[in-house]
């Protein structure tokens, strides 16, 4: 990926845009601002998407896209991955530029924050190529102007997310960090707009985080039911991982259309990912673990 103005030993570095996964969101209340309150636990897939770069004398942002789901995604201005290194740039008056190149791993728009962790990874990634120092709570401050989701992907680990995104806390859950997940999406997208705007309004209650077992008994997806009404294959996912054996929870992320489960262990993981993807050769299957840090 190298372009003909860099130096032959131009240093390239590296990051995974880990998915997100929403173990549980409870949507609380619509707020004044347009936007809604929100109390949500986040944990990291240790896959993603990948993005390496390398430092140029420029000033220019060039980016380049592939992977299994890169021609979804445009490499102009307005991808976050542009806007995420144009915004690092101008708020640190960096003369140097870079040159990225983004291996889409994960489907667009499909509720497990991919363009949202593409976003932080480049956040950090330029910040080691370009050897700065900045912040948590600057980057944090620029990473919310990307989206709600990206301030908890740049730190990538197990978070209780508040607010809009702008509450963050790390917060470890006994015996969740390393299961095995299973991700499955149906290959259709989901307006997160149109999803939020379906919400019934109904506060149903806290979310109780203090243990697995209490997120698998009381957690809940209260975006489920509105991304099922926009695309009745969500509802077949849960149902396909739903009767896996060695199933622990098996629910609907973000605002869909990709659905998890968590296992007991990773051999009931691999079954379940052979039999779905068997009787739909057509869904996108991902077998991964929680991140642990």
């Amino acid at each position: 990926m190298q372009r003909p103005d860099m130096e032959a030993a131009a240093k390239t570095l590296v990051e995974t845009a880990y998915a997100k996964v929403n173990v549980a969101l409870h949507v609380r209340a619509r707020r004044d601002d347009g936007y809604h309150a929100l109390e949500s636990l986040f944990v990291f897939a240790e896959d993603g998407d990948r993005l390496e770069g390398q430092a140029t004398n420029d000033g220019a942002i060039d980016l380049l896209i592939d992977g299994p789901f890169g021609a979804a995604l445009d490499a102009g201005a307005d991808n976050l991955v542009m806007r995420a290194a144009r915004g690092l740039q101008a708020y640190l008056g960096e003369q140097r530029g870079a040159a990225i190149r983004l291996t889409k791993n994960l489907p667009v728009a499909s509720g497990i924050g991919g363009g949202s962790a593409d976003a932080a990874a480049t956040l950090r990634l330029l910040a080691r190529l370009w050897e700065v120092r900045i912040e948590p709570e600057e980057l944090a401050g620029l990473a919310l102007d990307l989206g709600s989701d990206v301030p908890a992907c740049v730190a990538s680990v197990t978070q209780l997310v508040k607010g809009r995104g702008e509450h963050l806390a790390r917060h470890k859950v006994e015996r969740l960090e390393g299961l095995p997940m299973l991700l499955v999406n149906p290959g259709v997208g989901v307006s997160t707009g149109s999803v939020f705007a379906g919400w019934d309004r109904q506060d149903r209650g806290a979310l109780d985080a203090g243990s697995l077992d209490m997120l698998i008994k009381n957690g809940r997806n209260d975006l489920a039911k509105p991304a099922i009404a926009a695309a009745p294959v969500i509802a077949q996912v849960l149902a396909a991982l739903q009767g896996a054996d060695g199933l622990l929870l098996a629910r609907m992320s973000g605002s869909g259309a990709t659905c998890f489960a968590l296992f007991e262990d990773g051999g009931a993981m691999a079954q379940s990912a052979v039999a779905i993807r068997a009787a739909h050769t057509d869904w996108w299957v991902m077998e991964t673990r929680i991140r642990s840090v």
